[in-house]
């Protein structure tokens, strides 16, 4: 027991002192994006365009806008502008993760729902 304690002690020790990713989440406030994931196991593509105020996605020749509103950096609420059921009018929060040069790692799901998806989004412009 006496050798594990130290071993346990400097574990601790490491793991307490590694600083999160950096996030320079501004950089995707605005602009152009596309976002690709599998549905009904077929690979999809998404693009959408964001300014600080509004969102307007692509997908499948359809386009739909939602409003933002961000919440900090890092952290904004998607609505939808105009849904056309109940599914649609509940707002979706989406937290960024992770950042590079052009893409930002990020956790969605509907608000107050706990259940979270995780996804890339990758700028285009």
């Amino acid at each position: 027991m006496k050798k594990i304690t130290p071993f346990l002690l400097v574990l601790v020790t490491h793991f307490a002192c590694q600083q999160p990713p950096d996030r320079n989440c501004t950089q995707f406030k605005t602009g152009n994006f596309s976002f690709t994931t599998i549905i009904d196991g077929k690979e999809t593509t998404t693009h959408f365009e964001r300014t600080d105020a509004i969102e307007v996605d692509y997908y499948q020749g359809r386009q739909d806008s939602s409003s933002v509103k961000w919440v900090n950096d890092c952290e904004y609420v998607l609505k939808r502008i105009s849904p056309k059921n109940r599914a649609e009018e509940k707002p979706i929060l989406i937290k960024i993760l992770t950042t590079t040069d052009s893409s930002y790692t990020f956790e969605f799901g509907t608000v107050g729902d706990s259940k979270r998806l995780r996804g890339t989004a990758f700028k285009t412009n």
